[in-house]
């Protein structure tokens, strides 16, 4: 099948002439990252070994708002990386006229906000964050959020702009939260599928186990995901540089879906890949759906 991994992260190491933002380290070590650069060179290898046929690059919150290394990344291999570009959520002019040239630029395939910091936890609902909904609509920008916090704030949002297409990151958990205590947070985002423009990652998930791989203890809250949502605005991913630290390979967390969590073949070709290509209007190779079409018939 056609395999899209909806988030990873790449960076260059810190210099004088690149810093990252203060704290940067700790962040870095508290969620779980390893700490050496991710060049795209690495992880393209890393895909080509476990079949990933994309990648969505989200640039790391510790190197600020940049997005130049994601975009150099798309030049070298426009068929193999996209961008969900980051942008100052607290600088509307500034924010609004990258916006627009992000519109313009086929490898910026969207945005990601965070409200999940201190610093940014309550934008969402202070105003600080209200013209970007608006203008994200007009431009037709899709938007990943990683706001596990404000989910009846999010639904709201998505009620009042209709053509935004949100994509809530890792089924909409509270970091750090294991096992069963994700199930709260899994509901909370789930009881959102009555706004048809919300999707939803399902990312990040041996990071919220405590039990060896597959993880089959969080089996059941993917299903009630993908039940919920419907296998067509559910999205895989896997935050790969937070799950090298345990112990998984790239093709670990492929084979996680695909042979583990008891998904149909249906299911996994929406939720493996062609969902996230359509939610973001990235067509998938003619090769690609001609391998899948063969697959699927009697």
């Amino acid at each position: 099948m056609f395999i899209v991994d909806s988030q990873i992260h790449i960076w260059k190491e810190e210099t004088p002439d690149r810093p990252w933002v203060p704290g940067a380290r700790e962040r870095i070590r508290l969620n779980g990252h390893r700490e050496e650069a991710f060049s795209y060179e690495e992880a393209l290898s890393l895909m080509d070994a476990a079949g990933v046929d994309r990648a969505l690059i989200l640039p790391p919150s510790w190197e600020g708002d940049r997005t130049d290394y994601a975009l150099e990344a798309c030049a070298a291999y426009p068929d193999r990386f996209g961008v969900m570009a980051r942008i100052p959520q607290n600088k509307p002019a500034e924010g609004a006229a990258m916006m627009r040239d992000f519109a313009q630029n086929p490898y910026v395939k969207g945005t990601r906000l965070t409200f999940h910091r201190p610093i940014d936890r309550n934008w969402m609902i202070d105003g600080t964050n209200d013209w970007y909904w608006p203008l994200a609509e007009e431009l037709g920008i899709r938007t990943m959020v990683h706001a596990p916090i404000w989910k009846a704030e999010l639904g709201a949002i998505a009620a009042r702009h209709p053509e935004l297409r949100i994509i809530i990151d890792h089924m909409g958990i509270m970091a750090r939260c294991v096992d069963d205590a994700i199930g709260y947070w899994v509901k909370e985002t789930a009881d959102l599928h009555v706004h048809p423009n919300i999707y939803v990652k399902v990312s990040a998930i041996p990071g919220y186990s405590t039990h060896p791989f597959p993880n089959l203890n969080l089996a059941k809250y993917v299903r009630e995901m993908v039940d919920a949502m419907g296998p067509k605005r559910c999205f895989w991913g896997t935050d790969l540089t937070r799950l090298m630290g345990h112990g998984l390979t790239y093709a670990d967390t492929v084979a996680q879906f695909t042979e583990h969590f008891g998904l149909t073949t249906e299911e996994l070709e929406w939720v493996m890949g062609r969902g996230i290509c359509e939610c973001l209007d990235w067509p998938v190779p003619v090769a690609a759906e001609a391998s899948v079409a063969a697959e699927a018939a009697p």
